[in-house]
């Protein structure tokens, strides 16, 4: 049972902590990356979404109860650490991490989650069969590689939005669930409860609902949509289409009123249309 964190805030994120804060108290949050014991001295190093910060604990300096606790810590636990911020001595920075010069002191550490010994240490150096990563896969998200996947994928569709929004298009989402049309691949169905013997059919992709939104006025609109193929892998549907199974997203324009050198314009730059030669105007 972890403990509770009646009385404490996360102040700051572990990799907001620099040279400039020495001095200061903050309080930060996170999963165990690693443990040294030392003996006297541990050292933890704790790990968010922005990185690594070292925690050290002074069994000389600190309290009993706090080094105890320390001694108890083990990989991906789940730590709540209230400390000052001291510089490391020039022997002990470590260039190869963004907190490498300086490190918490621990005034008070809370365990708010414990955790078993993990199947396969959450680092990129370590490379786990595909059948254990999805098995585990709440472990396999917290390596930096897969972070690093999401948050790209977030600044790619936040560049997209950013600048179709300033050419005054419309995000609309579409239904997910509807009537199943003929297309390139098989259909993923779901069957109805309330309509016994039918079928919805998943799309395959976002432009299936395009008449209706154009006749209805929505002459700039644009979809980052999910899209359902049920294809069999293959090669050459990663090499030509950029997906490679089942589910993948597709970002769709629509215009109304456009000539074809500015759709060509708006293609290229919101940064995912296809050359201008071969571009697929929705007009």
């Amino acid at each position: 049972m972890g403990e509770s964190l009646t009385g404490l805030k996360r102040s700051c994120m572990c990799c907001d902590v620099n040279e400039t804060m020495i001095g200061q108290e903050v309080t930060v949050m996170g999963w165990v990356q690693r443990r040294r014991d030392l003996g006297q001295l541990i050292f933890i190093a704790l790990r968010d979404k922005t990185g690594l910060v070292q925690i050290a604990i002074d069994g000389n300096t600190a309290e009993q109860a706090l080094f105890a606790r320390a001694e108890t810590i083990r990989s991906e636990y789940v730590l709540a650490v209230r400390g000052e911020i001291a510089a490391r001595t020039p022997e002990n920075v470590n260039p190869n991490m963004k907190t490498g010069k300086i490190e918490l002191i621990a005034k008070e550490l809370r365990i708010l989650s414990e955790s078993e010994t993990p199947p396969f240490q959450i680092e990129d150096s370590v490379s786990p069969k595909d059948d254990l990563r999805l098995k585990y896969r709440y472990l396999d998200l917290r390596r930096p590689s897969q972070l690093k996947n999401l948050v790209l994928r977030h600044k790619v569709v936040q560049v997209i939005r950013n600048f179709l929004d300033g050419e005054n298009f419309l995000e609309i989402e579409t239904p997910i669930l509807g009537k199943s049309t003929p297309e390139g691949a098989r259909d993923y169905l779901v069957p109805s409860r309330v309509h016994p013997g039918q079928f919805y059919g998943l799309p395959q992709s976002p432009q299936l609902y395009k008449q209706l939104l154009m006749v209805a006025g929505m002459d700039r609109y644009y979809q980052v949509a999910k899209c359902f193929r049920d294809e069999d892998l293959r090669q050459t549907a990663g090499i030509y289409t950029g997906r490679y199974g089942a589910f993948f997203y597709r970002r769709r324009n629509h215009y109304g009123y456009q000539r074809a050198h500015d759709a060509e314009g708006i293609q290229g730059y919101s940064g995912c249309g296809h050359s201008p030669a071969h571009a697929p105007y929705d007009v």
